[in-house]
């Protein structure tokens, strides 16, 4: 099954993402290893694209798609297993011990 997004094809969840969004999602994370140069013209792009009046409700429609994924997930994501204590060594209480 093939899933398009207008004309694009998405064949992976960071397409899916980025076609849903209309930006790449690496401009909202970011890349690992960019310069601090690279980012601020990063950041200036995105406030650029959040200042634009087609992009106005993006913040809503990614906190919603984050809320779905979410929701979704619950299980798998809250799905909390406690973990046993490992038993506790008592001290030597031997006399003459060394301390």
């Amino acid at each position: 099954m093939r899933t398009y997004i207008g004309h694009q094809q998405a064949v992976s969840a960071e397409d899916f993402v980025e076609l849903a969004l209309g930006t790449p999602v690496e401009l909202w994370l970011g890349v690992e290893g960019e310069t601090e140069m690279e980012r601020a013209a990063r950041l200036d792009a995105a406030r650029d694209i959040l200042a634009a009046p087609e992009y106005r409700s993006l913040p809503d429609d990614v906190a919603r798609i984050a809320a779905e994924v979410i929701e979704a997930h619950a299980p798998e994501l809250f799905n909390v297993v406690p973990l046993a204590r490992p038993a506790r060594r008592r001290r030597s209480s031997r006399k003459g011990a060394a301390a």
